[in-house]
């Protein structure tokens, strides 16, 4: 989409903007149109039997056992209903072609459901009719991907399968050549088996990503996507920036539920964009407020664009953990960002909007409490369900489903007490703010789905899929009775009549559902190719080799070269799609060359790394399909809005390097006490960054005082590196001494090895640093035999044979030639040294933060002052 003419588009324009990329811009009428919308709300409650506790007995056994391939063959279907192919192509009927490639296309996803017990006998082996059905798969796959999401998938898929194919011709240079595969393995690993197209993504897709989709699309079909950004403007939109601030919170509770950016953009963008442009934002500051608040909430938990649930699933930890994980850095990104936008608008003196005079701290005081209150409840839940089920032990679930609905019921009164929230109008001549006190009791009984959601996923720790069932199982009785019984509390006169209105709503918000969830079935299913071309060729290695070659083995230099590459490979391609790329091409790069490199990440941090890089390709140019979405609300310059978009992402972008370093920021093995300390001082070292980049803290910076903020904010994200430099964190010892050490060292401590050998592929000479935790067993013997260390000793040289199979070391060092002439051995040891807590760099860091603080306020005129108050 381009816009020489720097237009800002009309709402209808925009919401075909939003159709175009996430449900697709076709809509017949008339019994076709009706027939599309049957298939779409079948699919949806396909999904949400799938996911219910009955589902064993309600479907047959072979659906839920083929239930990927279902997926997969509405997905190709109604895309071939609702995304035209041509530009050309009639929006209001469905021409003879993609009747065609639509129901063809769901045959042969229905292949292996069709021929299932044939496929059983060979073994998954494709004999040449399986092949030629899959190939011919592929090509309509490729064809219903390319409606959906764009040529950038499907170039990247084809040219990935053209590797499978081609790879072993002799034009292929040597470091990236592989055996080759005929086209009945290829097609057996890509379309017969679950390594490709119905792997692990489509199988997350299935089975967690719809009901969240749907969780989210009908949350917003009951009016909480319009109450949110009425709460946040009544709340925010009075401060200096107030549109900005209020359009980054608004986008940040979408974001917690959206699994697209776009859509972010535009559904809060087209409210808050006009607003921050008439306080003095231009066009491209006011689209980069938004593209920057809007891409974030694909890092947001709980659904982070999707990519938690295919986390649970790459790395190997249950959902709770991680959420944990990713939930410090997201929560400052944004806090960061409402940062950002109030310094923008201190620095330009902006206007505020009507005469409400409150304190920006009072402000964040009372939206902290809020939210604050809100875990807390969230947590609290446990305990009346705890007394509820020990008293009624056999029926605690109707007793628990029946207060739930007379706290519903009870909201729902409240809610009717003052009149319904109605969208503004935000180029209207006199915009008044909503009054927080008065609308916050039309939309509390939101929050109970919420509630319930976050409740089964962390209290109850039930699976993803379920507790998705049951916050949406709520939904259905709230979209089907709040309008009914808010009439009857109003007193209006057939009330009952409002239940049609609320059976409507059910049925297009599960229509909506299943037409936003089209481009994600197929972007997982195509990726999946992407994840079938590595686990068949082994290009993930030379992913590796040429990474390392690029960064000529220097560490800092290699995560770089990693987050540009994942950010290329990232252009063009949904949150989903995006995250499957990256990971299955980019991970292993950084575990590898890291380990090699001596540095030891949680596997969880790697992820986070690429996936965050990755979706940086949303906002910047050229293909940042975000920015370009919100020059098309603002009428700014796309290219420039995408530019400031990234500038304001900075904290994105730095945050990544931030935790490969210190997983402290990802809460990764810190008690209470230490994640509470984390989040404060990751706080104010985001702020001291952001005031760096932004030139601007209390007054505006000297260049000193912006060098001096970014090395406090240095410390105060890695105190280590300073607590390194007066007392080493390892000490050495002698590889000779190695058993001796094991034996000595407590139950869990850790020891660093080298070790030193050829390379089983290139028979290089490599080293590789490798952790190794002590065993709960006595002695060094038996510690080892656990471990699974074979020693030679040779003199000085401690020898390894190939370890036990099977053991933690074993896959660790699958990678060595333990049979060639040069020896695998262990050429270093270290082990934990004694060292001060590293927070005591937080003490000078603060004092030098204090200093530059007592200066910028001694020079900030009275006019600034108010400023930052306001």
């Amino acid at each position: 989409m381009t816009q020489s003419d720097n237009r800002a588009l009309s709402e209808q324009e925009l919401q075909e903007l939003v159709a175009a990329s996430d449900s697709g811009a076709r809509s017949p009428t008339g019994a076709i149109g009706t027939a599309i919308a049957a298939v779409a709300l079948i699919w949806s409650v396909f999904q949400v039997l799938l996911a219910s506790p009955a589902a064993p007995y309600i479907l047959p056994g072979d659906l839920i056992n083929n239930s990927r391939q279902i997926h997969l063959a509405f997905a190709v279907f109604l895309a071939a209903m609702a995304y035209p192919l041509f530009k050309s192509s009639p929006r209001d009927r469905i021409p003879w072609y993609d009747w065609v490639l639509g129901l063809g296309g769901a045959f042969l996803a229905l292949y292996g459901y069709f021929f299932y017990d044939k496929i059983v006998a060979a073994g998954g082996l494709a004999d040449a009719a399986d092949a030629n059905f899959a190939l011919a798969g592929l090509t309509l796959l490729f064809i219903a991907a390319y409606r959906t999401l764009g040529p950038v998938m499907v170039i990247l898929a084809v040219v990935f399968l053209c590797y499978v194919f081609f790879g072993s011709s002799e034009w292929v240079p040597d470091q990236i050549r592989w055996a080759g595969a005929s086209l009945r393995k290829a097609m057996s690993h890509m379309w017969i088996t679950s390594e490709g197209v119905f792997g692990i993504a489509l199988g997350v897709s299935t089975k967690f990503v719809f009901l969240f989709v749907l969780f989210g699309a009908l949350l917003d079909k009951a009016g909480a996507g319009n109450y949110f950004i009425k709460m946040a403007f009544g709340a925010l939109g009075h401060l200096r920036g107030g549109p900005a601030k209020a359009a980054v919170v608004g986008s940040a509770a979408t974001g917690l539920i959206s699994g697209s950016s776009i859509a972010n953009v535009v559904t809060t963008g087209t409210f808050t964009i006009p607003l921050m442009k008439r306080v003095g934002f231009s066009a491209e500051k006011a689209g980069s407020v938004e593209v920057a608040s809007s891409v974030n909430g694909q890092i947001m938990p709980p659904v982070m664009g999707a990519a938690a649930f295919l986390m649970v699933e790459y790395v190997g930890i249950s959902y709770v953990e991680v959420i944990t994980h990713a939930f410090l850095p997201a929560v400052i990104s944004y806090i960061a960002l409402v940062y950002i936008v109030h310094l923008e608008a201190v620095k330009n003196n902006m206007p505020t909007i009507g005469n409400k005079v409150v304190s920006m701290g009072r402000t964040i005081g009372g939206m902290f409490a809020f939210f604050a209150g809100f875990a807390v409840l969230c947590y609290a839940t446990q305990y009346p369900v705890g007394w509820v089920v020990s008293l009624f032990p056999s029926g605690s679930g109707l007793v628990l489903s029946v207060l739930l609905g007379l706290i519903y019921v009870a909201l729902i009164y409240l809610a009717s007490q003052v009149p319904d929230l109605e969208p503004d109008d935000p180029n209207a001549e006199v915009v008044e703010l909503p009054d927080v006190a008065k609308i916050y009791k039309s939309g509390l009984y939101y929050l109970l789905p919420i509630i319930v959601l976050v409740y089964f996923l962390m209290i109850e720790r039930k699976s993803p899929g379920l507790s998705a069932f049951w916050a949406t199982f709520l939904l259905f009785g709230i979209l089907l009775t709040q309008k009914t019984l808010k009439a009857t509390f109003r007193g209006e006169a057939n009330a009952i009549s409002r239940l049609r209105d609320g059976v409507v709503d059910l049925i297009e918000g599960m229509i909506d559902g299943a037409r936003n969830m089209i481009g994600i079935g197929l972007a997982t299913a195509t990726a999946g190719i992407i994840v079938g071309t590595v686990s068949l060729t082994g290009i993930g290695q030379v992913m590796a080799d040429f990474v390392e070659f690029l960064s000529g083995g220097n560490l800092v230099l290699m995560l770089i070269f990693v987050a540009i590459l994942s950010l290329i490979l990232g252009m063009g391609l949904p949150t989903t799609a995006n995250y499957i790329v990256v990971s299955s091409l980019m991970v292993a790069v950084v575990v590898e060359l890291g380990a090699q490199s001596g540095l030891i990440v949680p596997l969880i941090a790697v992820h986070l790394f690429v996936f965050y890089f990755g979706i940086m390709a949303d906002v910047t140019p050229p293909v940042g399909l975000a920015s370009f979405a919100a020059a098309a609300v603002s009428g700014g310059d796309a290219i420039r809005t995408g530019f400031t978009a990234f500038f304001y992402s900075l904290r994105t972008v730095a945050l990544p390097f931030v935790f490969i370093f210190n997983t402290d920021l990802l809460l990764i093995d810190v008690t209470w006490t230490q994640g509470i300390i984390v989040f404060v001082v990751a706080t104010i070292g985001i702020l001291v960054f952001t005031a760096a980049t932004m030139g601007w803290f209390f007054a505006r910076n000297r260049i000193w005082e912006t060098v001096a903020l970014l090395v406090i904010a240095f410390a105060l994200f890695r105190p280590g590196v300073f607590m390194n430099q007066i007392q080493p964190p390892f000490e050495d010892i002698a590889p000779a001494a190695f058993s001796e050490a094991v034996g000595n060292a407590s139950v869990n401590d850790q020891l660093r090895i080298v070790v030193s050998g050829p390379d089983f592929d290139t028979l290089e000479v490599k080293d590789l640093t490798v952790p190794v935790t002590i065993p709960d067993v006595d002695g060094a013997e038996a510690r080892l035999d656990q471990l699974g260390f074979l020693l030679v000793t040779d003199g000085d040289t401690i020898i390894l044979e190939e370890p036990l199979f099977g053991t933690e070391l074993g896959d660790a060092l699958g990678s060595f030639d333990f049979y060639g002439d040069t020896p695998v051995s262990i050429s270093s040891v270290r082990a934990t040294a004694q060292q001060l807590p590293k927070e005591l760099i937080f003490i000078p860091a603060l004092l030098l933060l204090a200093m530059i603080i007592w200066l910028q306020t001694r020079r900030a005129t009275p006019a600034v002052r108010e400023g930052e108050m306001a």
